[in-house]
């Protein structure tokens, strides 16, 4: 196999549909051996007998499962966190459990899954970390995202102390952070907020380039970090948002 990352077994969690699909399949077009997670069986269950690619569900806010999973695979060499949540709604319209929710699925699953594979990685000699923030976090503010952009925070804080705990021994550990993207996730927030083609276009106006971001343009991103060509990249923050954060 030939690649960009060929001989390389990549473990993606969310990977049923949006980024992480559309990363699962160009890994695999790139040589990687890819385990395609997901809790979601449906979609994930149309990438089987795709070349190059596994499937296994996991629920990642289910830390026994993923410690099952750990044990039942091979080491991986990269490990991508792609899995999220998206809550809508200001400090005074998150319930309690919409903030468990969701620092449970975009913090403690990442703190989880590397708490997993990490040792994989640390006895194969070294790996690459992968994880999904934000614009939306420490860099930038948005109405109406309190709990996801605090939780999105706490990604680039929990990526930049892999990052520094672990450089010495092979690891790197690198945050993406998007702006809007158009995913089936989107969609389905647009549609339960009213008139779809109306909230559509309020989110294009939000992006200074006037479109949304692709899942294939986030995948490139995660690709350049999974392959060898991010070998002196580490602790670092991409912004790929269309220019949101300006």
């Amino acid at each position: 196999m030939t690649g960009r990352l060929a001989n390389k077994r990549i473990l993606i969690s969310g990977a049923g549909q949006g980024i992480g699909r559309a990363s699962a399949e160009l890994f695999a077009a790139e040589g990687a051996h890819v385990i395609a997670t997901d809790c979601n069986a449906q979609p994930l269950g149309e990438l089987k007998g795709r070349d190059g690619i596994e499937i296994a569900s996991l629920d990642v806010t289910d830390d026994n499962a993923i410690a099952a999973l750990a044990e039942q695979i091979p080491p991986v060499d990269v490990l991508f966190n792609c899995a999220g949540y998206v809550h809508q709604g200001n400090i005074l319209d998150c319930p309690m459990d919409e903030w468990d929710r969701s620092f449970g699925i975009n913090v403690r699953a990442i703190f989880q899954m590397v708490q997993g594979f990490l040792p994989g990685m640390l006895a194969s000699g070294g790996g690459s970390i992968i994880n999904m923030a934000s614009v939306v976090s420490s860099i930038k503010g948005v109405p109406e995202r309190c709990a996801y952009g605090a939780s999105k925070a706490a990604v680039v804080g929990l990526t930049k102390s892999i990052a520094a705990d672990y450089v010495r021994m092979g690891i790197r550990c690198n945050a993406l952070c998007p702006g809007t993207v158009d995913t089936p996730s989107l969609a389905d927030r647009i549609a339960a907020l009213g008139d779809p083609e109306t909230v559509k276009k309020d989110f294009e106006r939000r992006q200074p380039m006037g479109r949304l971001g692709t899942t294939g343009e986030i995948a490139t991103a995660a690709l350049y970090f999974a392959s060898d060509d991010s070998a002196f990249v580490t602790g670092t923050v991409f912004v790929i948002d269309g220019g949101m954060g300006l």
